[in-house]
């Protein structure tokens, strides 16, 4: 907590000298998004470069006046909470002022911008991301406060913890760990008792694009137990595009890469040839939107692509046939098909890329 009540202090100081020169305080924070920035290594993701353009928040500058403000507003806030070992959520912050904020998305973008700016990672200044993500299966941990989860017992999934940093004594017999995309895959999964059929795992979604939590969590199980990760997705260019934030992050969150990617995970479903092996009714896919054709020519360009043939294959073949498919089209096949054969069938004969 020092060295990060050393940063702020240090940021405001330069914002005293500045005005006791007579000059406008600048903040100078990294270009997050530019991909200029970005450098991939296949032992971490996608990483910022130590040397990455940098853009300026004048106190001076109508456009960035009012940027200005609210970054220090923020810090002053982080401040006291570091101070007084507090925390708050993103929204907590949002809704302590929403006339002066605006929008949520303008709170996390400067969270993100601060921690970036002082090279803390964003668990460090006491801001908790709120969590979307479930977790389920063959896992038991205890929380900072000391309350002990036990992931297995439930027929129910558990929230993935608001702290994962502060989670302890993980203990699993879990052979491998699926990222879900889906809640309702996730659910259906349940329902059927996958994770103890098959034999023991443990399973997690973020629901959608996965929120820091889950990132933090699945890195945290990868570190702990060091199992197989696969992945099942739709297969569709968003599916796809999630499951290359697990495995190499993402641009915004770049600089924080060494403790969110985890570069194992595999591919395990739903691939754009599992459609034609399995004979998936043309009926049952859904053809291409101008969104998806752009999104999938942007994936198939990014530097990471390169070094998975297999992968580019697969999204080759979904170029070609501008068709896509939800993981429920294998209930074309039978109501069960994906806990009962498509997942059994794929984990013992090594169906993933």
């Amino acid at each position: 907590s020092s060295e990060v009540l050393e940063a702020i202090e240090n940021v405001i100081q330069g914002v005293f000298q500045s005005l006791a020169q007579k000059k406008a305080p600048v903040l100078t924070v990294a270009n997050r998004t530019d991909w200029r920035n970005i450098e991939f290594r296949d032992s971490v993701g996608l990483q910022m470069i130590p040397g990455c353009t940098t853009k300026q928040i004048r106190s001076d500058c109508p456009q960035t006046a009012r940027r200005f403000a609210l970054m220090l507003k923020i810090l002053s806030m982080i401040y006291k909470m570091v101070q007084s070992n507090t925390y708050a959520t993103k929204r907590d912050i949002y809704y302590s002022d929403t006339l002066l904020f605006g929008s949520q998305s303008v709170v996390d973008q400067i969270i993100n911008d601060i921690s970036c700016m002082l090279k803390i990672p964003r668990r460090s200044l006491h801001v908790l991301s709120t969590t979307k993500g479930f977790v389920a299966g063959n896992l038991c941990y205890t929380e900072e406060d000391g309350t002990k989860v036990n992931c297995t017992c439930s027929g129910t999934a558990v929230t993935v913890p608001s702290n994962v940093q502060g989670i302890k004594n993980l203990t699993s017999h879990a052979k491998f760990i699926l990222i879900v995309e889906k809640d309702a895959t996730f659910q259906r999964l349940l329902d059927d008792d996958f994770f103890s059929k098959v034999s023991p795992c443990i399973m997690i979604t973020g629901r959608g694009i996965p929120d820091l939590n889950t990132r933090l969590l699945v890195r945290k199980l990868w570190d702990s137990f060091q199992i197989p990760i696969f992945t099942l997705m739709d297969a569709d260019p968003h599916g796809v595009e999630i499951m290359c934030v697990y495995k190499y992050g993402s641009v915004s969150m770049s600089f924080e890469a060494h403790h969110l990617t985890v570069p194992s995970v595999k591919w395990l479903g739903l691939l754009p040839s599992d459609l034609q092996r399995l004979n998936v009714c043309k009926d049952a896919l859904i053809p291409f939107t101008k969104q998806d054709e752009n999104k999938l020519s942007s994936i198939l360009k990014r530097p990471y692509i390169a070094c998975q043939p297999l992968w580019k294959n697969e999204l080759e073949i979904m170029a070609a046939s501008k068709l896509k498919a939800e993981i429920q089209v294998l209930t074309s096949l039978s109501s069960d098909y994906l806990s009962r054969v498509y997942l059994p069938n794929k984990l013992q004969f090594g169906g993933w890329l």
